[in-house]
């Protein structure tokens, strides 16, 4: 491991359990995984850094103290002999494994309450937006679907949503940057957007949530959260459909629709999320791609 000073975008925790107390070690191995950690020895976890990890990390090292334990956290550029694109990779496999028991268990018709509350639970150690979140989401909404069909059928008045702040959660993709653009080209010019950690936000009055957990507008059944958006608030705009439809595959990946220009589309998003580390830059940019999409689609529908 290469340490750092301060500036490491690891955090590296090593330790050393007494065979006795039995409990300790499972106790700790179970507040681990609960954090969202991942081994990479035996003895040896990793998160990205943050002050949540370091907060959690902290109370690891106490309670490994106080059971007679010994337990080091060392920042880290990166972890010797692993490239951080393996790092995520583990990071993802972890949580896809989370969001398909959760997926399984919501097609049993388990408990949804009980199921929200893991899904909640996963978001928030969710930390590189893995793949399987979509299927889960899907799973839990098919499950609980007569329940909400006639809200979620219910047609909005726009006015309503107006003068509002659009709440979601940090690191944007394509689904909220393409939402952001339709709640700011067809809802709200002046709307302002916030975004904020996955884990235990409360709205205030004025806030409106959208594509993260239990938001007023988020997926719903098959439907990414721009579906939902355009349903909801009664756009019917055909230019819009082919951007729903690109949007769709893109987020859920299914390939329910197979356009074309979806590859194409992929790829610059991807690209756009690389170049940009701030949510509000890629908001700003990605609403300059979907306006020329949307002026792309509209005029071929008038030609």
């Amino acid at each position: 491991m290469k340490g750092s000073n301060g500036d490491g975008r690891w955090l590296v925790l090593i330790h050393q359990i007494p065979p006795r107390p039995a409990y300790l070690r499972v106790k700790i191995a179970r507040r681990l995984v609960r954090m969202g950690a991942v081994a990479i020895k035996n003895t040896v976890y990793v998160l990205p850094k943050n002050e949540q990890a370091q907060e959690d990390f902290q109370w690891v090292l106490r309670e490994i103290g106080q059971g007679g334990g010994d337990a080091t956290v060392a920042e880290a550029r990166f972890v010797e002999g692993i490239r951080d694109r393996d790092l995520e990779d583990l990071f993802n496999r972890a949580r896809n494994s989370d969001y398909q028991s959760i997926a399984r268990d919501a097609r049993k018709k388990d408990d949804p309450a009980r199921l929200r509350k893991r899904l909640a639970e996963t978001v928030a150690i969710d930390f590189f937006g893995a793949p399987g979140r979509a299927a889960a989401e899907r799973a839990l909404a098919e499950s609980v679907k007569p329940a909400r069909k006639g809200i979620s059928e219910r047609r909005l008045d726009p006015e309503d949503y107006r003068r509002r702040i659009w709440v979601t959660r940090q690191g944007v993709g394509i689904d909220r940057m393409a939402s952001a653009w339709l709640v700011r080209r067809f809802v709200d010019p002046a709307a302002r957007f916030k975004f904020v950690p996955a884990k235990g936000y409360r709205p205030t009055p004025l806030e409106i949530r959208f594509d993260m957990f239990e938001a007023e507008f988020t997926h719903e059944g098959d439907r990414c959260t721009f579906e939902v958006l355009l349903r909801r608030m009664g756009i019917d705009d055909p230019a819009l459909r082919p951007i729903a439809e690109l949007v769709h595959d893109i987020d859920l990946k299914d390939l329910k629709y197979r356009r074309e220009e979806t590859k194409g589309l992929e790829h610059l998003i991807d690209g756009l999320r690389l170049a940009h580390a701030s949510d509000e830059e890629r908001l700003t940019r990605g609403a300059q791609v979907f306006e020329e999409l949307y002026a792309f689609f509209k005029h071929r529908r008038e030609r």
